[in-house]
């Protein structure tokens, strides 16, 4: 059992790493595609914001469908359609072709997102120790590869249907090939959960959704604003403005692949508390930042903050309702979706309306909200013998250099 575990969970981290690069494929080229298919200033929110809430609609979709197959087959078909869409958008004919590859890209990575972590959260229960962070890790190197590779296309002028099928070359064949060894969890047993059996109570959930949109109106506001605020705000170079995000990225990766140390010795709650506290200091230095050196510095606070909230989330869903840890992950996915549509546009309409250091602002009492949600992150079912972890006998990760 501990080699199947060990190779589930290198075959998802896997998966978790080749969507990271998918997407940042994608939203890091928009204005490319922009171009390509003469899309108006108009026109484009429209096309941006279907993604997101078809991806809604996909993630709903997934906990009924697993209900009948299992998480594990739903993001083995899921990850190449998602890679298909990613190509058809680079080399899709005309804007109704291009409607559709997105369209098929939202649904599908509604599904995805959801059973990955379905996956995720089901593993870290058969480990008994935390390693969702791990995954999300994974996820982020994937983000910074494949704006590497967007960057580098762009660089070189390259086409995006030439820029998108050697990374859809590599990355769908290896998903299907490492998607054999995908590991599906059951539920602990003898653990009975709060709305009794198979059953997810909203108003249980609802403190981790809240946490889930106010940690990606968080990220969104980073990925959005940051090298606008820089530049117009701060008054950096176009050049310099490039690279809040990509600090945020590195950041955002380190802590990832640091932040389950943290949870085995200190608790999920602490780690929360802790990553909420650093993100809202990010956002109060950016916002009073005198130069974009210092503003520099609060991005790179917000990654190290940001980073711990949405993989902790969906492990604190999984612990909440454990007889019925994949309704609930899909619940609460649709709340990664909200935020994002959410953000952006609350950031730029009040950065018009005011100004964009009060903007900042907000993103920062929301995160600042997430404390008093921290309790939420460590039921008792979150202790797993001494201190924060099971037993040894239970940890079969416990000795491996794996992930």
């Amino acid at each position: 059992m501990t080699d199947v575990l060990r190779r589930g969970r290198a075959s998802l981290a896997f998966g978790f790493f080749a969507q990271g690069a998918t997407f940042a494929l994608l939203v890091t080229r928009i204005p490319a595609i922009q171009d390509r298919y003469g899309i108006s200033d108009a026109l484009l929110p429209a096309f941006l914001a279907a993604v997101p809430v078809l991806a809604g609609v996909g993630s709903v979709t997934t906990e009924q469908l697993v209900r009948r197959v299992r998480p594990s087959r739903v993001l083995r078909w899921s990850q190449p359609l998602v890679l298909l869409a990613l190509l058809g958008a680079g080399g899709a004919d005309g804007m109704a072709g291009l409607a559709l590859a997105l369209g098929l890209f939202g649904l599908t990575v509604g599904a995805l997102d959801a059973s990955m972590n379905m996956l995720g959260v089901s593993l870290q229960r058969a480990y008994g120790r935390s390693i969702m962070l791990g995954f999300h890790a994974a996820y982020s190197l994937g983000g910074i590869l494949g704006a590497s590779l967007a960057w580098a296309g762009a660089h070189w002028g390259l086409t995006l249907w030439v820029s998108y099928l050697p990374v859809v070359a590599v990355l769908l064949p290896a998903t299907l090939v490492g998607s054999r060894w995908y590991v599906d969890g059951a539920g602990a047993a003898g653990q009975e959960e709060p709305g009794g059996s198979g059953a997810v109570v909203f108003r249980l959930l609802l403190p981790l959704c809240l946490v889930m949109t106010f940690a990606y109106i968080g990220d969104s506001t980073v990925s959005n604003w940051s090298a606008k605020y820089l530049q117009d705000t701060l008054g950096s170079s176009e050049q310099l403005a490039t690279v809040p995000y990509n600090v945020y990225m590195v950041t955002t990766l380190l802590g990832r692949a640091i932040g389950d140390l943290g949870v085995r010795r200190f608790g999920a709650a602490a780690v929360v508390r802790l990553g909420a506290l650093v993100a809202a200091l990010g956002f109060a230095v950016v916002a009073g930042a005198p130069g974009p050196w210092v503003g520099m510095l609060g991005f790179t606070l917000l990654g190290l903050g940001l980073c711990v909230l949405v993989p902790q989330t969906f492990a604190a869903a999984g612990r909440l309702f454990p007889g019925a840890s994949d309704a609930a992950v899909a619940r609460l996915n649709i709340f990664n979706y909200v935020g994002f549509l959410v953000g952006s546009p609350l950031v730029g309409a009040l950065g018009d309306a005011w100004s964009y250091r009060g903007a900042m602002l907000v993103p920062m009492v929301l995160v600042l909200v997430t404390l008093g949600y921290a309790r939420s992150f460590a039921p008792p079912a979150d202790r797993y013998g001494g201190g924060h972890e099971r037993p040894s006998t239970a940890d079969v990760g416990r000795g491996s250099n794996g992930l």
